[in-house]
């Protein structure tokens, strides 16, 4: 199987390798066993996830996926219902897991531009007290919105959807497998996102360059219900601390360089407007990610292009929808891959 090296793969900031740092930490990591809350390099983690994010406690967990669905077991009981947008990854990427681990009904709604809900819709979404309904008991939200143009989404609209959960007594979950892009985007302390809802999960692969994890933080009553819920998922790792050493350093160092992969997404962005089929506004790309479409009268599909920039130039790149296109920056993406990738779009392109 061929090697990819993340230098030359725009597909994902998943895709990224851990910096020798990372690897060295990880040699050197003090162990211990996690399930008896016995690692020490885990225990770290979890606790300068909390602080980072203002919360009492945080959970090492497998993955942004299994964060977000320990989260839902643990705020909602099967047959209670969480109000959703329609594009939210917990919805559209995560196989339907809450409803068929977790008994939970989803009630997706529009979503504008950035990813957001409609606060009136949200409220009309809200069951009353009636047998023939399902109870309404969560509020599933992202940042970034993936599914719009990585858009970093500002505090005050969590500070309305708290107002509004809090009084239908329903209780908000965050999916900040992004979080660090949105804020660092935004220019604030994650705090001041994090302070409006009752748990988060952010992800310490997607861009920050650890190999394995997420870390799901809240109360302390609340976490010490998601480890069991971590257990009845399979989710309790051993020597965990060989893994959490890249995340603490995920935390400590990469979170604070993530304004070069916005800077380099849009200098991606602006060359793409330059090419003649391409169909962009670079002016919608806030973070890493860089949605573009092949106009209707290119010859050519996404797919041929996909196939071509990979085959002849040695550049990943994925497809979204019939014209849709993604590139994501990260930390092994410099400038000069930002530049190659333009000039073969282009060169592709203009030989049809």
């Amino acid at each position: 199987m061929t090697t990819i090296h993340p230098s030359t793969d725009f597909r994902s900031d998943t895709v990224t390798w851990p910096t020798s740092a990372m690897q060295e930490a990880m040699a050197a990591a003090e162990l211990g066993d996690d399930v008896y809350g016995e690692d020490p390099t885990v225990n770290e983690l979890e606790t300068l996830a909390a602080h980072l994010l203002g919360k009492e406690a945080g959970l090492f967990v497998t993955s942004g996926t299994q964060g977000n669905l320990i989260a839902a077991l643990t705020h909602a009981q099967r047959g209670d219902e969480a109000i959703l947008g329609e594009d939210a990854h917990t919805f559209c990427w995560e196989a339907g897991g809450i409803a068929v681990l977790g008994g939970i009904t989803t009630r997706p709604l529009p979503t504008d531009s950035r990813g957001r809900m409609d606060l009136d819709q949200i409220k009309a979404a809200i069951r009353g007290d009636n047998p023939h309904l399902p109870h309404s008991r969560l509020i599933l939200l992202e940042n970034s919105s993936g599914g719009n143009n990585g858009a970093a989404i500002a505090p005050d609209y969590f500070a309305s959807i708290r107002t509004l959960a809090q009084s239908h007594n329903l209780s908000v979950h965050l999916d900040g497998a992004r979080l660090f892009n949105a804020t660092t985007a935004l220019g604030v302390d994650p705090t001041a996102i994090t302070a409006h809802v009752d748990s988060v999960s952010v992800c310490l692969s997607k861009g920050l360059c650890a190999p394995v994890g997420s870390v799901l933080v809240g109360s302390q009553a609340f976490i010490h219900q998601a480890r069991r819920h971590r257990k009845l998922l399979g989710g309790g790792m051993r020597q965990a601390g060989v893994l959490a050493a890249a995340g603490i350093l995920a935390l400590k160092t990469m979170t604070q360089r993530l304004q070069t992969d916005h800077d380099n997404a849009q200098a991606l962005a602006q060359g793409l407007a330059t090419i003649p089929g391409i169909e962009i506004d670079p002016t919608v790309v806030e973070t890493n990610m860089v949605f573009f479409n092949l106009a209707q009268d290119v010859e050519i599909s996404p797919e041929h292009l996909i196939k071509t920039l990979r085959a002849d130039y040695g550049l990943y790149m994925g497809g979204y929808g019939d014209r849709t296109l993604r590139a994501v920056t990260h930390y092994w993406i410099e400038r000069t891959q930002v530049e190659r990738l333009v000039e073969a779009i282009r060169t592709v392109l203009a030989r049809g």
